[in-house]
């Protein structure tokens, strides 16, 4: 069977590698994933193992996709990177999106944190290419020298492709190294690092095509030699542009392994103080917002802790002993937060905890106390990023728990606010297909391209007496968080 031009996007998540042929209407031909394991990806990963993951999807595509004409391919992955050294071979473990090292080595090592924090537009000092950087130059100066290139995960995947460094401006923005207003590296900002801006890959938009499937590549995946290959972007703004297109004030929660909370603006100066800047996948537009910490992935942890098997298996089993569980879990109350807070409370020290715990508790109301953490934890990143706006306005809801009716329930009575929850939940395997398409020809621009494949919304309403429950009991968890911290 053939099946006209198609585009591959690659979804690089914390938990998986997926891939897909979609077609210009934005229908998925055939799909393939590949698992990671429970240590790759949130802090530290091998990114050789990442490499082997992505080669074990894309040959699949190929032996089971129908014949077609493979216009461009576009990965869309979680934030993090990847020194490699002049043959672009990983040096050491790669940092994940909740990477610290090297945050306090930067803190002292700015001139000005004050006015880096602002080039950069970001509200701490978090992980990135430049805090790693600082590490490796004081602790592992072989390493550092050595280094030749800092990238982020998916662009050493595009790497590894066509053997062209390259990134986008979104991502750059995450290494701490970019003027993020200005769309460019920044020598004052690396000088810290011990490197300059050639150790820091080109920026282009995320759908500029930077390099061509290499003959190698193209043996190790199956994609033909000479493909395309577009730059790119991170998986939240990837995940929110294909619910939210170019609409500005639009507010997307991307959840996964953690929950990207975007908002496009039209200005920077739009942006909360508590609230990340970064450069939008489409030009003269913005995004402010930020990753929460862990949410989904501490529910996943839950599970297998409580020795409930695969956690997807096990929350279908459990899911209607969940649902008939009353608001507060009767008692039990726990943060998800296994890695450390980010946007908005920029902890990185906060831990995991649970409390309330009796006898009477059951594991489905530890799932269920965590479910309901999740939604706290959105919660304080919805009111800091929608405090200027009408307490009808909307939260547009993608990933895992917009699948379920319970949890999109769940999420609107906690949230106060309406939610929509697109049926399109693998937004940002959708996104990279939108960016593959646009750098094919196959579409004008973003926009246009989102517009002519725009998820269906549900729309959750938050129930009188239920949220009037979950707004006093997440006041009451706010205050036994700040009690603990």
């Amino acid at each position: 069977m053939t099946s006209g031009a198609v585009v591959c996007a690659v979804d690089i998540g914390t938990s998986a590698v997926r891939a897909a042929l979609v077609t210009r209407g934005g229908r998925r031909l055939v799909e393939a994933r590949s698992g990671r394991g429970p240590d790759e990806g949130a802090e530290t990963f091998d990114a050789e193992l990442l490499w082997e993951g992505l080669c074990d999807v894309l040959r699949r595509l190929s032996a089971e996709g129908p014949r077609a004409d493979v216009r461009c391919l576009a990965i869309a992955g979680h934030v993090g990177q990847v020194p490699v050294d002049e043959r672009g071979r990983p040096l050491g473990r790669a940092g994940g999106w909740a990477d610290s090292r090297g945050v306090h080595e930067l803190a002292h090592g700015w001139p000005d944190p004050a006015d880096a924090l602002r080039v950069t537009g970001r509200p701490a000092v978090t992980g990135g290419a430049v805090p790693l950087l600082c590490r490796l130059r004081e602790e592992e100066p072989v390493l550092h020298e050595r280094t030749r290139w800092v990238l982020a995960p998916k662009d050493f995947l595009v790497l590894r492709l066509t053997g062209a460094a390259a990134t986008d401006p979104t991502s750059a923005a995450y290494t701490l190294g970019s003027d993020v207003t200005r769309r460019a590296w920044d020598p004052a900002l690396l000088a810290v690092t011990g490197k300059g801006t050639r150790h820091f890959p080109p920026q282009h938009a995320a759908t500029d095509i930077v390099g061509a499937v290499t003959p190698p590549a193209a043996e190790a995946t199956g994609l033909p030699a000479g493909l395309p290959v577009a730059a790119g972007g991170p998986d939240g703004t990837v995940g929110a542009a294909a619910v939210a297109g170019g609409a500005v004030g639009a507010v997307v929660d991307v959840a996964g392994t953690t929950d990207v909370l975007t908002r496009v603006i039209a200005s920077p100066d739009e942006r909360p103080a508590a609230a990340v800047l970064n450069p939008y996948l489409t030009p003269d537009l913005w995004t402010c917002g930020g990753a929460t910490g862990m949410t989904g992935g501490a529910l996943a942890h839950w599970v297998r802790l409580l020795g409930l098997g695969d956690p997807a298996t096990a929350l279908r089993r459990l899911e209607p002993t969940l649902r008939a569980l009353p608001p507060g879990s009767d008692g039990l109350s726990l943060s998800p937060l296994l890695t450390g807070s980010r946007f908005p409370g920029w902890n990185p020290n906060e831990r995991g905890r649970l409390w309330g715990l009796g006898e009477h508790h059951t594991p489905a109301h530890v799932l269920h106390a965590a479910q309901e953490a999740a939604s706290y934890v959105v919660r304080q990143a919805v009111d800091t990023l929608m405090a200027d706006l009408a307490h009808d306005s909307a939260v547009v809801l993608t990933g895992g728990p917009s699948r379920s009716p319970a949890l999109a329930q769940l999420r609107a009575d906690v949230l106060g606010r309406p939610v929509l929850a697109a049926t399109e939940a693998d937004a940002t395997l959708h996104g990279a297909a939108l960016l593959a398409l646009v750098a094919a020809g196959l579409e004008p621009d973003l926009p246009t391209a989102q517009a002519h494949t725009a998820p269906r919304l549900h729309r959750y309403t938050p129930r009188d007496a239920i949220a009037a429950s979950y707004e006093r009991l997440y006041r009451e968890w706010l205050g036994a968080m700040g009690c603990m911290s």
